[in-house]
């Protein structure tokens, strides 16, 4: 017969802010257990009495019964003892602030079904109310200042609950107990919406009123769970060309915001897996296959993709339903260049630029959060589809990611665009959310605040910073840093790539590293960008790259990629007559252009020369005149792959050279001249050019493994964003046998470089 005993368990995970703590309540009460539960900054702590064999039970279900939101990374008994406690019941008790900080932040989440339904409910007394939410939904991360989780540490701690909340609140049989953002119209956040004349509406009349604006056609800057957005009608093409003037964006593509998943498959085709990634909690931005003519070209103009979310907020449903509309574009809230707008003061003294009204509300955004954006790939010879972050934000940060190894106190700045920041703590490194670019001031100061934000979240004190070799990186000439104790650690950009996917992958040894991206600060001192690398953690050496292109002006080439298109034109035939002849697009410019971009690169003014595969992709697409003058990074990249259609089949493609260290790609260049001149249709020169580069990845990393023995291989860097590179690489290389791994949870641009910048500096720490 099973005796009495007492129990002290500890869980770990994302157990705060997600109903854990009622949900041990009922489950212990249902077990005939005593005792109780709290949380604490290391996560949740109970003591429970009662049958040793029911206590076995109890302690497995508190992981395989915990609630959809929760992330239960252990449950430990960190004591045991014989006989009952002195508890008559189990009751849930206040929490406790002392101690080490190691409760996992919860990221924001959408709105359950629950809520939706009483949303919807007229004799619900929060029907229609904007900011409804219980324990298995609403904001977390972006109203959090400190932890534990409780409402005194939120953005939420200036409402007061009314009595009918606060009993919510306080029952542990409630749905809402102990949600920190509960409250209800009479308590809690209020809608309001100001117009260009200055006009102040509030609650129902402010959300009608921008229903009618944005189905009158006009612009509305609407705050959301992390930031504001930019809105208007995506069936109104007339709309659409409005927000694209005025937000100064003519290419670059719209996300969309769709009603429910009737209207979803309307527009795009989409697979159960890519519903379900759709449907998840995080509720991201998903790239989808577009179905032909469903939706103006002008959300996504020269795209085969649609960037499609589900409504993330209550007042989202409430929009679309009172608008009529089933899709709107839901872009983000900034003027260009600066980080998504979210305080209220910034969004009605900068917004009006661009939106006719704005739609905001009293609940203060702690965190700016913009959204994340995913993509799921399939191939016939790949077991699982693959998801690729193309930004990793709302819903996914701050968790972190779990490396399998201690790891020393550092703080990781990550590099210049698109940037994130990473701490660690532990065997886990919290990767924050899409920062941006840190050229201008804004941005700038969001980095470091969001450092400081995480570091006091969970009280780390980093021992040094980390920051990538370039000299011209604001983060690295600035160091200002967070309160580092130790002297900075820097780290070469390709090698953290390439540790950034080793690391989410938990892998340990010697890999290749397949490293392409658009510019990197190299270990010689020049840039690079085409990499073939050998090494780990602590060190990697450079195997074999791209040979270097020049790129004419510098850094305007990445917006002008016609000057990378005439540099690489020089290159394979020698002289700018032979070039013009070859590519009617470097025949089109101007001969003044054309003869001081080949005297620039000649005399080598202005003109470095880098091994970039991302400028090699910018050139090939300025040479068949898919877009010769960018409005964003990697235009060109993007509008080429996008002549593939998502159509992932290999063909010949074009022939590189080789020799032991370099990859030389003049013949490819005169393979493109010699279709364009015999009339080959453009989507097949991609196809040719994609194809090319994948032979060639396989060719190099089965040579480089014949010399080293290596067979474990990482693919990383922004131009394996690239889906038909990425999942052709993949199951290129497993079909050689290779054990061959990219990214699953952060992106392979430099959104997920501070994780390898931060395992790298650790490793050289303990060397």
């Amino acid at each position: 017969m099973s005796e009495q005993a007492t129990w002290t368990i500890r869980v770990t995970g994302v157990v705060q802010g997600v109903g854990y703590r009622p949900f041990v309540y009922k489950l212990a009460r249902e077990r005939r257990l005593t005792g109780w539960v709290r949380n604490d900054p290391e996560g949740v702590l109970i003591e429970a009495s009662g049958l040793e064999s029911v206590l076995r039970v109890f302690g497995e279900e508190l992981a395989t019964k915990a609630p959809e939101l929760a992330r239960v990374d252990g449950v430990v008994a960190v004591n045991r003892s014989a006989g009952a406690s002195r508890a008559t019941e189990f009751e849930i008790v206040h929490s406790a602030h002392t101690g080490a900080k190691a409760a996992l932040v919860p990221a924001d989440t959408h709105v359950c079904s629950d809520c939706l339904a009483e949303l919807n409910d007229p004799a619900d007394r929060r029907y229609r109310y904007p900011f409804i939410n219980c324990t298995n939904c609403g904001p977390r991360y972006s109203i959090i200042r400190a932890l534990p989780y409780d409402r005194s540490q939120t953005t939420m701690a200036s409402f007061v609950m009314c009595g009918r909340c606060d009993r919510e609140y306080r029952d542990p049989m409630s749905r809402r107990f102990h949600a920190q953002p509960n409250a209800c119209a009479d308590c809690g956040p209020r809608l309001f919406l100001v117009d260009r004349q200055g006009t102040l509406l509030e609650g129902e009349e402010a959300l009608r009123r921008c229903a009618r604006e944005l189905a009158a056609g006009r612009v509305a800057a609407i705050k959301s769970v992390g930031g504001f957005h930019l809105a208007v009608d995506a069936r109104n093409a007339e709309s659409v060309a409005l927000l694209r003037k005025r937000k100064r964006r003519d290419s670059k593509p719209f996300a969309v915001m769709v009603r429910d998943l009737a209207a979803t498959h309307r527009i795009v085709e989409m697979s159960p897996a890519e519903e379900a990634v759709l449907r998840s909690p995080a509720r991201p931005i998903l790239l989808a296959r577009k179905r032909s003519g469903a939706i103006p070209e002008g959300v996504a103009p020269r795209s085969p993709n649609l960037g499609l979310m589900l409504p993330s907020a209550p007042h989202h449903h409430l929009l679309l339903d009172e608008s009529g509309l089933d899709t709107v574009v839901m872009t983000s809230g900034n003027i260009s260049g600066y980080p998504i707008v979210h305080r209220n003061e910034d969004a009605l003294g900068q917004l009006f630029e661009i939106a006719d009204v704005i739609l905001y509300h009293d609940r203060d955004i702690e965190v700016r959060v913009d959204d994340s954006v995913v993509r799921l790939s399939s191939h016939p010879e790949l077991e699982d589809p693959v998801l690729t972050f193309l930004r990793r934000a709302r819903g996914y940060a701050p968790y972190p990611v779990e490396i399998g190894r201690p790891l020393a106190p550092l703080v990781a700045y990550g590099a210049e665009l698109k940037t994130t920041v990473a701490l660690s703590a532990g065997s886990r490194v919290f990767l924050s959310q899409h920062i941006g670019d840190l050229k201008n001031d804004e941005t700038y100061a969001s980095h470091r605040k969001t450092a400081a934000h995480l570091a006091s979240l969970y009280d780390l004190r980093p021992a040094a910073g980390v920051y990538d070799m370039h000299p011209q990186f604001r983060s690295t000439t600035a160091q200002e840093g967070i309160g580092e104790s130790g002297d900075p650690v820097f780290v070469q950009h390709h090698h953290a790539h390439m540790a950034s996917c080793m690391a989410e992958n938990r892998l340990t040894g010697q890999a290749i590293g397949v490293v392409f991206d658009g510019a990197g600060y190299g270990g010689d001192g020049t840039i690079w960008g085409g990499e073939f690398l050998v090494g780990g953690f602590e060190r990697a050496e450079r195997a074999r790259h791209l040979r270097r292109l020049t790129l004419i002006g510098g850094d305007r080439a990445v917006y002008e990629p016609i000057r990378t298109a005439v540099s690489v034109a020089l290159d394979a035939f020698g002289d700018i007559d032979t070039a013009v002849m070859a590519f009617p697009a470097i025949g089109r410019l101007e001969p003044d252009r054309r003869h001081v971009y080949s005297t620039m690169r000649a005399r080598g003014v202005n003109s470095p020369e880098v091994s970039s595969m991302g400028r090699l992709f910018d050139a090939v697409a300025a040479l068949v005149d898919v877009c010769s003058y960018a409005e964003y990074e990697a235009q060109g990249p993007i509008e080429l792959e996008g002549l593939l259609g998502r159509d992932l089949g290999l063909v010949d493609g074009y022939e590189f050279d080789y020799t032991t260290t370099e990859v030389d790609y003049r013949p490819v260049i005169r393979a493109i001249a010699a279709d364009l001149d015999a009339g080959v249709p453009i989507p097949e020169i991609s196809r040719r050019f994609h194809s090319g580069v994948v032979t060639m990845v396989r060719r190099g990393c089965r040579e480089i493994s014949r010399a080293t023995g290596i067979r474990q291989v990482v693919l990383s860097g922004g131009v394996f964003l690239n889906e038909f590179l990425l999942v052709n690489c993949l199951a290129t290389l497993e079909r050689d046998d290779f054990e061959v791994y990219g990214h699953r949870q952060v992106p392979p641009n430099d959104g997920g470089i501070a994780l390898g910048q931060l395992v790298v500096a650790d490793s050289r720490r303990g060397a």
